[in-house]
């Protein structure tokens, strides 16, 4: 039987997704921060089994699936986290896994995804539809799309850090600054943590869901958009599945500058000794900025690791 793939996602499924989660993988650390003289916290996803936390939304949807759906596979569209968490989720369920990936994601992503035994299909980064790209595969084989960040089921994996992070807390986080793409993990956070302000954090330029959330509507990106160095958060547009959770729930949208995500990617490094990329240190940039103001009970998102080494060491030797 072909299980519902149009449902809304719920509090009772991120709590069923944070026990399937918490069965198979350690919580992350939630880790002390000083900023501006303010100790917070920083719950470091980058130190997740792929680097990232798709990783829980991966696994929450696949291991939903029926056993039809699983001898069918999996096809999923992503710039590289999303892939490897769906391509590790894969390999230990034994479901077959392909992975439309741009042609200009980082090696070290496209490199990761094959090595966890997923096929990748490439498509040009801008100039092909990567949506189209991905329908065409699931229609010639029957397989079930895995969406980033549209989906009722990867939405409340994404959800489960929130109830990880309030139980390491010990009460319910003030607020989750998480950097933003399409939504997927600021939605789950709202759900998860009902009365904790969510702040979501895009790059400029990109910042699709922030400018949803002011119009009341979807808004695509510019047709000219400027260069980000947050490969992760660039979907052209947030979905309504996101966008219903989000709309009176989030704080108005954030949007970060490449030098503020590259200071918080050093700050991470020599504070925390963590290894962030770009897009993970979305977050982190808007709180060093001041763009969102921190206390005590503030839950920043760490969200990536996935960098390679020499555009790592450049930002490193740039500040």
């Amino acid at each position: 039987m072909i299980r519902d793939s149009s449902r809304n996602p719920t509090r009772e499924g991120v709590a069923e997704a944070y026990e399937k989660i918490a069965a198979i993988l350690p919580p992350t650390p939630l880790m002390p921060v000083d900023i501006g003289g303010v100790q917070c916290w920083a719950k470091a996803e980058v130190l997740q089994p792929v680097g990232a936390f798709k990783i829980r939304g991966a696994w929450h949807r696949l291991s939903a699936l029926s056993e039809e759906e699983r001898a069918r596979g999996v096809v999923a569209v992503s710039s590289g986290n999303h892939a490897q968490g769906v391509a590790w989720a894969a390999r230990r369920l034994g479901i077959p896994a392909t992975i439309v990936m741009p042609r200009n994601a980082p090696q070290v992503k496209l490199d990761a995804t094959r090595a966890l035994g997923a096929e990748v299909v490439l498509y040009e980064r801008p100039g092909e539809d990567r949506d189209e790209v991905a329908a065409r595969l699931i229609e010639e084989s029957g397989a079930t799309l895995v969406h980033a960040f549209a989906d009722a089921w990867v939405i409340e994996g994404q959800g489960s850090a929130g109830i990880e992070a309030e139980k390491q807390l010990g009460r319910t986080p003030s607020r989750f600054i998480a950097c933003c793409g399409g939504g997927g993990l600021a939605a789950g956070l709202a759900l998860a943590c009902p009365t904790s302000a969510i702040h979501p954090v895009e790059p400029e330029g990109w910042d699709m869901v922030g400018q949803s959330l002011a119009a009341g509507e979807i808004v695509r990106v510019a047709a000219d958009p400027p260069k980000t160095i947050c490969d992760a958060l660039q979907p052209d547009a947030t979905k309504d599945i996101n966008l219903a959770v989000l709309l009176g729930r989030a704080e108005p949208g954030v949007a970060v500058t490449d030098d503020e995500v590259r200071e918080a990617q050093r700050f991470a490094f020599r504070n925390l000794r963590l290894v962030v990329e770009p897009g993970g240190a979305a977050a982190l940039a808007a709180a060093l900025s001041g763009k969102v103001p921190v206390n005590a009970d503030t839950v920043i998102m760490l969200t990536g690791g996935n960098t390679d080494m020499q555009s790592f060491a450049q930002t490193l030797a740039s500040g």
